[in-house]
């Protein structure tokens, strides 16, 4: 109860369906603890307002192991952040699916073992991958917009030294700090996570809070 409240809006206005859809998954039942929402304490977030600009941002998770750090080894490295045309990458997403058994600790989901070959965009979803020096994809995030807040549904890459996913997160909050649509950035929970990912989140910039949700 002393986390810092975050009131996260959904706009109907922006796709009806989903977000309708989206309001009931964030606000059904924990499914450990029923008394409290699935995603309301300890979520994952990023207060963007703090930051006038994404240097603002990138100044504040710089210093050695911060995510700035990472990032930085992966843009030497020649890797680039793009937005991407899922269904031009086929089969490098489902090399990234298939390139490890378990992830975080959980076996992966049938869905990600199957060879997608198509892929449906939604206008208030944004997708992004972290190309190699090559042109090939080797990481990928979906985000959606859901009104003051945006939130990442996906985020896989292939497992190297290299800090690409610390590139990938860090782009896509600053392009989001440069487009001011969103007040915050979720991704998922705390206190749920694996170890090793809640310091991912935690060298972000990300931070626990207890949010409220809103359908409008």
């Amino acid at each position: 109860m002393k986390l810092p409240r975050a009131r996260l809006t959904f706009s109907q206005r922006i796709d009806p369906d989903d977000i309708k859809a989206t309001y009931r998954s964030y606000t059904k039942p924990h499914p450990r603890f029923k008394i409290i929402g699935h995603k309301t304490i300890g979520a994952a977030l990023i207060d963007l307002s703090q930051f006038p600009d994404r240097e603002a941002y990138l100044e504040h998770i710089k210093g050695k192991n911060q995510g700035g750090y990472h990032a930085k080894r992966a843009r030497s490295r020649g890797y680039v952040v793009r937005d991407i045309d899922r269904k031009v990458h086929v089969d490098d997403i489902y090399e990234i699916n298939t390139s490890l058994d378990t992830r975080q600790g959980r076996p992966m989901d049938q869905k990600y073992l199957d060879k997608q070959e198509r892929f449906e965009d939604q206008q208030h979803f944004r997708y992004w991958g972290v190309l190699h020096p090559e042109g090939k994809l080797v990481a990928y995030a979906t985000l959606g917009i859901y009104g003051n807040f945006a939130s990442f549904s996906q985020m896989m890459g292939i497992r190297n030294n290299d800090g690409i996913m610390h590139l990938l997160l860090s782009e896509a909050i600053c392009r989001l700090i440069e487009e001011r649509e969103v007040r915050y950035v979720m991704y998922d929970t705390f206190f749920g996570a694996q170890p090793g990912l809640r310091n991912f989140k935690t060298i972000l910039g990300f931070r626990p809070y207890r949010a409220s949700y809103t359908l409008q």
